[in-house]
């Protein structure tokens, strides 16, 4: 199995949030054997979505390959001005190159959401990933993880994640993990529901 980490946030510090977060992501997965592979926005040249251009940039090819060939995804941003990061909506609108495909999007992907703010109104983010992602026929899964970002860190231990934040991640984890196992038993066994 290989989950795709989509960074939303423009950090580029190693002692950023976004990279905390992501960091210990990847350890978890990695302790149950699991895949990961992160598409950080600050590297990935995504142009701003313009669908007149005659030639799909090169960029945008292997974002949307690497996003359609990934088992399920993690998605976590920073709220900014009640939404998610304007450069991850950008990113995700370019997945209307696979609009004529005949699995379209990111159609049956299992979706992981998280997002942080430095008061309590991080869900506002998870709500607009909610949204897009099932705009893109994906499927976020039942549990998402809004971080109130003064209670992220161990005052004790800075940059280490508190131990109730820990577990809300492998929860997080757990169930994406789950679902996207069932999903695949379903379809290697045909059902239709």
């Amino acid at each position: 199995m290989n989950i795709l980490i989509f960074n939303g946030a423009l950090e580029r510090r190693p002692s950023s949030t976004s990279h905390s977060i992501i960091q210990f992501l990847q350890q978890t997965l990695e302790e149950n054997g699991i895949h990961s592979t992160v598409f950080n926005l600050a590297g990935s040249a995504i142009p701003l979505f313009d669908f007149t251009l005659s030639k799909t940039p090169v960029a945008v090819e292997i974002m949307t390959q690497q996003f359609r060939e990934a088992d399920a995804h993690i998605w976590l941003t920073p709220l900014y001005h009640g939404s998610m990061t304007g450069v991850m909506k950008n990113c995700l609108d370019w997945l209307e190159i696979s609009a004529k495909e005949p699995r379209p999007y990111l159609t049956d992907k299992m979706i992981g959401l998280i997002s942080w703010a430095d008061g309590g109104q991080a869900l506002q983010g998870i709500n607009a990933m909610d949204a897009i992602a099932k705009s893109l026929r994906a499927w976020p899964v039942p549990f998402s993880v809004p971080i109130v970002k003064p209670l992220l860190f161990d005052e004790g231990n800075p940059g280490q994640i508190t131990k109730a934040y820990q577990q809300k991640l492998q929860l997080l984890i757990r169930i994406l993990i789950s679902k996207q196992i069932s999903a695949r038993s379903l379809q290697e066994n045909n059902v239709i529901l």
